[in-house]
């Protein structure tokens, strides 16, 4: 076990010391969902207006966009495994006296690390959209951001396992990351819109993070934007007749998350 702590901290230091050291990355992360706010905002609140009470589409879709920031740093964790594949730095790891194991969730870790610090800043602009930020919501807020952040970061080191090159993850994970944006409910309630992309809706893992997220700034009770706007309805996607809590959506995406990370695991230690 002792190994495993020692892997997990040295590579999760060393993420961590290259994200500080580029600040370009830190902006270009949160730049392009802060665009998808902005854009999306600002062309649809006039079309929707106030989805009920005092919440307008921007809030709704707000929790979201913070979801899609966590989401896009923690897939691009991957982009270490294949940087260091390419410049050959892999190979002294995988001589060095690490356990793959560990080797794995300190990348995974140092991942979940930049996502939070990203999702944290786009916690500044949370006032500018009318929603208050207390010490209690961050407090529920950040669990979440991390169980969210370790399960995709999974996903992005188990990709990063089979490239070869940087231009190949890239072109992998654009086409990963759309998909899992727009069927996530960012932009919609899952329960509105047709049985088929629900059931697509549903398959998706970011979809339960996002809701969980919804829940923790929104409550549980808005107005349903795409039916009638004076029906209520209760946030939380609908499982089996089921419909999610906070709790559940977190434990769910953790145990997705922990499968992409045994997978990244078995992955990464056939490598040579």
């Amino acid at each position: 076990m002792t190994e495993v702590y020692r892997a997990i901290w040295v590579v999760a230091y060393r993420e961590i010391l290259r994200f500080l050291a580029d600040r370009s990355r830190l902006i270009s992360s949160f730049a392009f969902p802060l665009i998808f706010l902005v854009v999306f905002g600002a062309g649809f609140s006039r079309l929707i207006g106030d989805l009920g009470g005092d919440v307008s589409f921007v809030q709704f879709m707000y929790p979201g966009i913070l979801a899609m920031t966590v989401v896009m740093s923690s897939l691009f964790a991957g982009m270490s495994v294949v940087w260091d594949r390419e410049f050959g730095f892999l190979k002294e790891v995988l001589v060095a006296p690490l356990s793959r194991v560990g080797i794995v969730i300190g990348k995974a870790a140092g991942g979940s690390f930049t996502a939070m610090v990203q999702g944290t800043i786009m916690l500044v602009i949370a006032p500018i959209v009318g929603i208050t930020v207390t010490p209690l919501l961050v407090a529920k807020l950040i669990p979440l951001v991390l169980i969210l952040s370790l399960s995709l970061s999974g996903l992005g080191i188990l990709v990063a396992t089979r490239m070869r090159s940087q231009q190949g993850f890239q072109f992998v994970v654009q086409l990963m990351i759309f998909p899992l944006i727009f069927l996530s409910g960012v932009f919609f309630p899952i329960d509105a819109v047709p049985a088929w992309l629900q059931v697509i809706a549903k398959v998706n893992p970011l979809s339960y993070g996002v809701d969980a997220i919804r829940q923790v700034f929104l409550g549980p009770q808005v107005i349903n934007p795409l039916t009638d706007s004076t029906n209520g309805f209760t946030l939380g996607v609908t499982l089996f007749g089921h419909r999610m809590g906070i709790l559940e959506d977190a434990l769910l995406v953790g145990a997705i998350g922990s499968v992409f990370l045994l997978a990244g695991v078995w992955s990464f230690s056939r490598q040579e």
